[in-house]
């Protein structure tokens, strides 16, 4: 077939659409809606039925980059702090302590049973060292696995914030096999400026963000969600030229959104959901399309051993030894460790020596795809099992949701008040974004000069509206009459 615009297309919305389709019958299945995703990839392929040639790392690791990037963010603008607050201590042990000590573990293994230098089973350990946020989220947030305690917001916050460490592993190591005269000292400092630098970064662009969006007043609202997806991709390339993380800044950037008041916060939401499983999908048909099945067969068996210890062995040992300190019993410390899944990053971060021309870069990209797949297999299958079998799983019918599920539901709310703003209001001409209102009270309907508005954070709130408020209790109630001025 001839390599036009047409022809790229065409077989890129014919992927696109039989990966959905094909997704709701393996759901049934029981077959990972990821695994599929790969899956189609490989078969549209060099070495599948497709026979498309695509051998092209560099393309593969930009749209992944872009591609983990919105993931995170997503991630991030879903993310509660009033839920990972509790779990910050535990969560940034696992995602920093954690990472390092599976990638050791991992590299010295690999060095054990194949043939690889220290330096090079190590790279091959931080590859795969952090556990994959997109199968993380969509498996816990789609598949809706209630879990006890703070497990889930844990486990959410560790997939999240674990990808930065692992990636500057990845590049500190790459660099020191490839540049002559660095040493592991020189990740030190690297270390600590790439990560203060995301840090602030996030935080400070994800107030410039909200800023932006609540006074820049367009004229079309479906306008903000484009505007947001540039915003997102400024605070990533922004970030990554003052020499800052840009995974990290872009997923606290989401949590900072998150806790503040931003206009059209709810569309936001649904949106990059939507981007994050386009980007999901579009990342493992690419990569799955770069994968030749064939190069793969040689190391099954040293990428079966490398996953078994990674599974088994190196994922619990840095569990174990970062929640030392944390109450958490033998039972919990064995579930975060079997949600120890490995997605389409660490086949994303493997691209990086690939380019860089690091001696059996194949060879370790082939044994990281292996390894995801064993991964996805095994855990991601069974994730609800394990619950269950330790005895973590909440029974259906007891089911907490999320502040994210109960927000974004249609009938949360348990009363509908209606108030009359007097003459002269303290808040006429306030805009509802600017209101201290309780973050779950919706404004439903604003009845004005026989008039009614359905009102958005935009609206100007004026003497006599009569508004239809839905909450949650009489405290909140009392606390709305306050900010209105009505006591």
């Amino acid at each position: 077939m001839l390599i036009t615009p047409e022809n790229i297309i065409l077989i890129s919305s014919f992927l696109l659409i039989m990966s959905i389709i094909a997704s709701k019958t393996a759901g049934r299945a029981g077959i990972p809606v990821l695994l599929l995703f790969l899956g189609v990839g490989m078969l549209a392929g060099t070495d599948g039925l497709g026979k498309i040639t695509f051998n092209d790392p560099f393309a593969a690791q930009f749209l992944g980059v872009v591609a983990l990037t919105y993931i995170l963010f997503s991630g991030g603008l879903d993310t509660k702090w009033e839920s990972i607050k509790p779990v910050m201590g535990p969560g940034i042990v696992l995602s920093t302590l954690g990472v390092l000590l599976t990638a050791l573990s991992v590299g010295i293994f690999a060095t054990w049973v194949g043939d690889f230098s220290l330096k090079e089973g190590i790279l091959l350990g931080a590859i795969v060292s952090s556990t994959d946020a997109a199968a993380v989220f969509s498996i816990l947030r789609n598949k809706s696995i209630g879990l006890k305690g703070n497990l889930r917001p844990l486990l959410e916050l560790e997939s999240g914030s674990n990808d930065p460490m692992a990636y500057f592993l990845t590049i500190g190591l790459t660099t020191w096999l490839s540049l002559e005269g660095f040493t592991p000292v020189d990740l030190v400092p690297l270390f600590f400026k790439q990560m203060i630098l995301g840090a602030l970064a996030g935080y400070g662009l994800g107030k410039m963000c909200v800023f932006l969006v609540n006074k820049i007043n367009l004229e079309y609202e479906g306008l903000y969600p484009v505007l947001m997806l540039g915003l997102v991709a400024m605070i990533y390339a922004l970030t990554d030229r003052i020499g800052g993380n840009g995974f990290l800044a872009v997923y606290l950037a989401g949590i900072t959104m998150n806790q503040s008041r931003i206009l059209h916060y709810k569309s936001y939401i649904r949106f990059f959901d939507g981007v994050a499983w386009l980007m999901q999908i579009v990342m493992f048909i690419t990569l799955g399309l770069l994968v030749f099945p064939s190069d793969v067969l040689p190391v099954v068996g040293i990428g079966f051993l490398i996953a078994m210890f990674l599974i088994f062995v190196a994922r619990p040992l840095g569990v174990w030894v970062s929640l030392i300190f944390f109450k958490y019993n033998t039972r919990e410390k064995l579930f975060i460790s079997w949600v120890g899944l490995r997605g389409a990053v660490p086949i994303v971060f493997a691209t990086f020596p690939l380019i860089a021309g690091i001696d059996k870069s194949n060879q370790i990209f082939n044994i990281v795809f292996f390894i995801v797949i064993a991964s996805v297999s095994l855990q991601a299958t069974s994730l609800a099992k394990v619950a269950k079998w330790l005895h973590l799983a909440v029974p259906e019918r007891l089911k907490r949701k999320s502040l994210l599920d109960i927000e974004l539901s249609d009938g949360f709310k348990n009363a509908l008040v209606e108030i009359v703003l007097p003459q002269d209001s303290v808040v006429d001409g306030k805009k509802i974004l600017d209101l201290s209102f309780p973050k779950t009270a919706l404004i439903v309907l604003v009845s004005r000069n026989q008039k009614y508005i359905t009102p958005n954070g935009s609206t100007e709130l004026k003497s006599g509206d009569q508004l239809m408020i839905m909450v949650n209790s009489e405290s909140e109630e009392q606390k709305i009459r306050e900010v209105l001025g009505i006591i």
